[in-house]
């Protein structure tokens, strides 16, 4: 099993656009954030869509092609990011259901959902009490 690494390469996306919209610049290229992030653009692109069709970002084509974001950082947080990103539960179940006759196959999903669903609680609050504005303060204070 392997970390996903979606959230943390969204949110690096949105604080490289939100930094260089302050910096000046109109759009990014796909190009530009997947060179920071060290990943191809394609991984970029697909993650900005998502969170474009979330409302995060906005994507301009033709001259001047590029992305943007739709609301500003402080109104961003990294529960919407995840939102646009992980959309279902962080934990699932078996995928069929298992032997009742058996008492740990009739208890475990009880059992088990009884915890996840506290674990997924923490896991929202927390990430609703962070902005990107907070991401990108965090970023630019971190010794070179």
């Amino acid at each position: 099993m392997s970390a996903n690494s979606r959230l943390t390469i969204a949110a690096h996306a949105l604080a490289w656009i939100g930094l260089y919209q302050r910096q000046g610049h109109e759009v990014a290229t796909s190009e530009q954030i997947a060179t920071s992030a060290n990943t191809n653009p394609v991984v970029i692109r697909r993650l900005l869509g998502e969170l474009r069709r979330a409302g995060l970002v906005e994507s301009r084509r033709g001259v001047g092609a590029g992305w943007s974001l739709a609301r500003e950082l402080e109104s961003m947080t990294l529960l919407d990011v995840y939102e646009a990103l992980e959309p279902g539960p962080l934990f699932a179940m078996h995928r069929t259901t298992p032997d009742q006759e058996c008492v740990v196959g009739r208890g475990i999903q009880p059992a088990m959902r009884s915890v996840y669903e506290g674990i997924e609680q923490t896991l929202r609050q927390e990430l609703a009490r962070v902005t990107l504005a907070d991401v990108l303060r965090d970023v630019l204070a971190t010794p070179r």
